[in-house]
């Protein structure tokens, strides 16, 4: 198993993987693999050592640098304290290899299947274009092109290759096509990068070439390496910074900004991450330091086993308050993430301060059977990609139609659909949550809102913007609220498109006068 991890460096957060333990080697993945899946296959070929992958700068975890920064990979390997780890480098990530060595001091420098990046060249086999399209198959693009790169011959694209590692299982193809999708066309400037570096179709100079992992496991284990210590904690960064914290259900990762003495946790809707929040945790982290988690299952937090209801969300999140040292904390919640809050509330009433609750979900009972039978089907990663046209047409038809499934004119949302790029992002992260993204979700839907909201003893408003398919909840929730809920529209739902102008800062400023 591969554990994630962020390194604050100049200019931004490298996110990096770690599988195993003991002596350490720095491997550099191939661009049409995920550094996750990377880290774990070299791990188990390198019993007795830590293997420690970057996610390459300019995408997944480390998009905003800028792509083949080979000083800000030595940075990372010095700050993880692991210089003068031997280095493997697998295929194109070799044209990048040597000069990490050579900054890193790595004991040795190993390139696995560097014919494969040379028959590439060669042939000039680079990315198509992956601007974002509005009917999303320049994601279906990306997958054919990773799946390209390892099931076809790299010097004859007309045939099935019939050597080289065993085929990536659907989910480790999934996962190289989420890596590279969250900045595709950085992704696509990386590729041809490397791909340059193999131009002249010799070998790289100071690299071993061998052609399988086995034969590099065998260089590595003669070189000297330092032992791994382990991850230290991640250095804040300056803005919005990304973070993890290891609760008893594993690691959450954590967005995170601010400096104010209290704290403020933003929990998020269903079925992606907090990543569609960005523009309330920047609204509120000038009153409030604030940490939104990812909730286990969803985005880039651990993926978990068992039933998962609300409650059991509400005890994790407060595991997530305990391993950050937080006494006590403000919450603001929307859609699922209202309920977390609620149940938070319920659960350590003394632990929480202020309340905010975007739009909980209070539907009758006949709703909310259809949509738990209909809303949520499985979303499993298909060999051929054809998941990734399944996310995107759901998450397209989310800002059509209340339900989604209901494909009918009275079903139609004034809403609006976003920009191209505005729903990209939203389906990577539903794709980032992948099998498990129901959970949560469905959690909400069976959630007796209407029992619990009145048990609430902490100060709160219940809240939700003209636009919001919630919305209608609030009348409900005027029914149902003791004294200490105060039940207000506001202007906007800040994290959705298509906002009236002026909107979203009057609903950060409501928000903020409540909070204070």
């Amino acid at each position: 198993m591969a554990v994630p991890h962020y390194v604050t460096v100049p200019g931004g957060q490298m996110k990096v993987w770690r599988a195993g333990q003991g002596r350490s080697v720095l491997a550099l993945a191939s661009p049409a693999e995920a550094a996750a899946t990377c880290a774990r296959r070299t791990a188990e070929a390198l019993p007795g050592h830590a293997v420690t992958v970057p996610e390459w700068p300019g995408i997944g975890g480390s998009a905003g640098l800028a792509p083949t920064d080979a000083a800000a990979v030595a940075g990372v390997a010095a700050a993880l304290g692991i210089s003068g780890s031997p280095v493997v480098a697998f295929d194109l990530a070799g044209a990048a290899a040597g000069e990490i060595a050579a900054r890193t001091g790595a004991s040795a420098t190993v390139l696995v299947d560097g014919a494969a990046a040379r028959a590439w060249a060669a042939r000039g086999f680079t990315p198509p274009d992956l601007a974002p399209r509005p009917d999303g198959t320049h994601l279906t693009a990306l997958f054919a092109h990773l799946r390209d790169a390892v099931v076809l011959d790299p010097a004859d694209p007309l045939r099935p290759r019939r050597d080289g590692p065993p085929l990536p299982s659907p989910a480790d193809l999934d996962a190289a096509a989420v890596t590279a999708a969250v900045d595709g066309e950085a992704f696509a400037r990386l590729w041809r990068i490397l791909l340059d570096g193999f131009g002249d179709g010799g070998v790289l100079d100071g690299l071993q070439g061998v052609s399988t992992l086995g034969e590099a496991a065998a260089v590595i284990a003669a070189a000297a390496a330092p032992l791994a210590p382990p991850l230290p904690a991640t250095a804040p960064g300056s803005g919005l910074w990304s973070d993890h914290v290891d609760i008893p259900a594993g690691r959450v990762h954590l967005r995170r900004q601010g400096t104010a003495a209290r704290a403020l946790m933003v929990l998020q809707s269903a079925p992606g991450s907090t990543a569609p929040l960005v523009s309330v945790i920047d609204g509120l982290a000038t009153v409030r330091s604030v940490v939104a988690p990812d909730f286990p299952g969803n985005g880039d937090s651990c993926k978990i086993a068992g039933p998962v209801d609300i409650a059991r969300l509400g005890s994790m999140m407060l595991d997530v308050a305990d391993a950050l040292g937080l006494a006590t904390v403000d919450l603001w919640g929307t859609h699922t993430g209202a309920l977390v809050a609620l149940e938070m509330a319920l659960q350590r009433p003394e632990r929480i301060g202020r309340v905010v609750m975007e739009a909980p979900p209070l539907l009758d009972a006949a709703f909310s059977e259809d949509i738990l039978a209909n809303y949520l089907p499985p979303l499993r990663p298909d060999r051929w990609g054809m998941h990734l046209q399944q996310a995107w047409n759901m998450r397209r038809d989310m800002f059509l139609f209340w339900p989604w499934y209901r494909q009918d004119r009275a079903a139609g949302r004034a809403l609006g659909l976003p920009g191209t790029r505005f729903l990209h992002d939203w389906t990577v992260g539903l794709l980032k949550s992948g099998t498990t993204y129901d959970l949560s979700y469905r959690a909400a839907f069976e959630y007796p809102t209407v029992k619990r909201l009145p048990l609430l003893t902490r100060p709160t408003l219940v809240c939700a913007g003209p636009t919001d398919m919630l919305v209608d909840g609030l009348e409900a929730a005027r029914r149902l609220a003791p004294e200490v809920i105060k039940v207000v529209p506001t202007p906007a739902t800040v994290w959705y498109p298509n906002q009236p102008p002026g909107s979203i800062p009057a609903t950060i400023a409501a928000y903020r006068d409540f909070l204070v």
